[in-house]
């Protein structure tokens, strides 16, 4: 039987989004991750299929990967502190032991009813970071779960928010710009209280009558090179190790840039008098 254009185009983008469906649901929490604080407040529910983080007045709590890895793609669906979230910051990250350490963050800052979240997004090389973008989100994260995910290979980190790029890192070492690649990394998440600066710079503080406040994390996915007696070993062929970012990606995170930051170290005069960093005179 012959197939038309729009038809096998049809055919393509479900075929893709089923291939996505499949790895996004790899992952499952009792497996993968184990939760390493907060004594008995994260919880793993659904038969591996959620976990549930919570913080009150004593403890907040978070869990890491069991696998670390040398470049990969990272994902959740998460959904946050609804109501007056002052205070707390939920996150999802990537991050390496030792006091000249890798990151790569994304973290939640709660607000008060109404206001949006703060969506902060950071990049640390040996032990050094300084390059925050901050998000509001074009929909309520409270409401129901998003997806988010950060990829990382030898050539850049892409940040993406329910498969929109909001932000890529470049490596630029060949103008002397630090970049994460030689420390393997776990990945972390974890509710905990920071009402010293979270929310407009601590002047709001977390109101603990609204205890305990709860995250919850599901489609876990960690699709990575696992780190394991001092070598990486890489799945073959991921589209990830090569990711870079098309024109009509490229659009998208130009359309988010300029509609919902609210934050770029690049733009921040009184950090860096002298002129934006290098990278950001590349973008």
């Amino acid at each position: 039987m012959a197939f038309s254009c729009s038809q096998r185009f049809l055919f393509l983008i479900l075929s893709l989004l089923a291939t996505h469906a499949l790895e996004a649901s790899v992952g499952n929490f009792e497996r993968d991750v184990q939760i390493t604080w907060g004594n008995g407040r994260g919880k793993v529910l659904e038969n591996g299929n959620l976990l549930a983080l919570s913080l009150d007045q004593f403890s907040g709590s978070g869990f890491q990967s069991k696998n670390e890895f040398l470049y990969g793609r990272v994902e959740a669906q998460i959904k946050l502190v609804p109501g007056n979230s002052a205070g707390t910051v939920t996150t999802f990250y990537l991050k390496s032991p030792g006091a000249t350490w890798d990151e790569i963050d994304f973290e939640f800052l709660g607000n008060l009813s109404g206001h949006p979240y703060t969506l902060h997004t950071n990049v640390y090389t040996q032990g050094k970071g300084d390059k925050e973008q901050q998000f509001h989100l074009w929909f309520d994260p409270t409401a129901d779960f998003h997806t988010y995910s950060i990829t990382w290979n030898p050539q850049r980190i892409i940040f993406t928010v329910d498969g929109i790029p909001i932000r890529e890192f470049k490596n630029l070492e060949s103008i002397g710009v630090p970049f994460p690649k030689n420390q393997p990394m776990r990945l972390y998440a974890s509710l905990w209280e920071a009402d010293e600066w979270a929310t407009r710079g601590g002047l709001v503080k977390i109101d603990w009558s609204r205890a305990p406040f709860t995250a919850s994390y599901r489609n876990y996915n960690a699709n990575g090179c696992v780190w394991s007696s001092g070598r990486s070993s890489c799945p073959a062929n991921k589209p990830w190790f090569s990711q870079e970012l098309d024109f009509n990606g490229k659009n998208r995170m130009k359309w988010v840039q300029s509609r919902y930051m609210v934050y770029n170290y690049c733009t921040d005069r009184k950090r860096s008098p002298q002129g934006a960093p290098p990278e950001c005179k590349m973008a």
